[in-house]
């Protein structure tokens, strides 16, 4: 007896319909998985929503309809918050400072992650168990000491003293993600051209930083955030004309009043660099994250 294709002997025939039902049962389960991801979506970008269209609102319109888009789009605010904070002026000196604190904290991480991952050395795993210490130093231990290290250094209130200092407060964590990444090379790669006559600085530069640019984007969003977003230091070791973006916020008030649409045009402001360097860098982060759980 010829047997039905795709159906094994001995097997029940299929009941009219059956397959239909599945797939409608299969699309349900589908659309109900992606519920709760919706949902959490939403939860974040409500939030930023609110944030602006509230900068193009005034106060009266943003408490009688908080989540309605604004009817015109009004720049008032944004003028209000250069005029009373100078933002422009910080968000430069954000800019200065991140991108310098960026280079610095990247030039140091890859020479350590490279020495720690790739060279052998009995000091290695010492080495990279010491930068892991670095988390259990808590920020208000190392505020006094670095004020003091300001004054005397003749930085205080310098840019170019954040831009050295930034860079230790990531290194813990930017040298163990990196030195777990440049693991992940395969070492033929490197022992032929070693065996071709490259030198370790080559071997680096040609083939372990190009395959490493995946792990190198993430650590630099991720640093990026955290030299922009910082507030503690920056308070404290600059003044008015050296203060970065997050210092010149709270400057964003009127006199006995509280302007809710100045505050949102000057979060807005201050999100926007963030994001473009997101937008820029979130291919290599995708990347990292999904040769991380291949390669796991």
């Amino acid at each position: 007896m010829r047997l039905a294709r795709g159906r094994p002997a001995g097997a029940p025939p299929t009941p009219p319909g059956g397959g239909g039902r599945r797939k409608r049962v299969r699309r349900l389960g589908v659309a109900l998985a992606y519920v709760p991801v919706v949902a959490y979506a939403a939860a974040l970008l409500l939030p930023l929503y609110y944030v602006v269209i509230s900068s193009f609102k005034t106060n009266q319109t943003i408490f009688l309809a908080p989540l309605e888009p604004p009817a015109r789009l009004s720049f008032t605010a944004y003028g209000r918050a250069e005029a009373l904070a100078n933002l422009s002026g910080a968000i430069e000196n954000s800019v200065l400072v991140s991108l310098g604190a960026e280079l610095v904290a990247l030039a140091l991480s890859v020479l350590a992650a490279f020495g720690i991952a790739r060279i052998p050395s009995r000091l290695s795993s010492v080495i990279e168990g010491l930068f892991g210490l670095g988390f259990l130093v808590p920020v208000m231990a190392v505020l006094v000491p670095t004020f003091l290290l300001a004054v005397f250094t003749g930085l205080l209130h310098s840019l170019l003293f954040l831009v050295l200092f930034y860079p230790a407060t990531v290194l813990p964590l930017s040298i163990i993600l990196l030195t777990q990444f440049m693991r992940t090379i395969p070492l033929e790669v490197e022992e032929s051209a070693t065996i071709d006559g490259a030198t370790r600085l080559q071997v680096l530069r040609h083939i372990i930083l190009p395959l490493s640019m995946p792990g190198l984007a993430t650590i630099a969003i991720l640093n990026i955030i955290t030299f922009w977003n910082e507030y503690l230091f920056a308070l404290i070791l600059t003044d008015e004309g050296s203060r970065t973006v997050q210092v010149a916020l709270p400057f964003l008030k009127e006199p006995q009043s509280v302007d809710f649409a100045l505050l949102s045009a000057g979060i807005v402001i201050t999100l926007v660099p963030v994001y473009a360097a997101y937008v820029v860098l979130q291919r290599r982060m995708q990347e990292a994250l999904v040769a991380g759980a291949v390669k796991g």
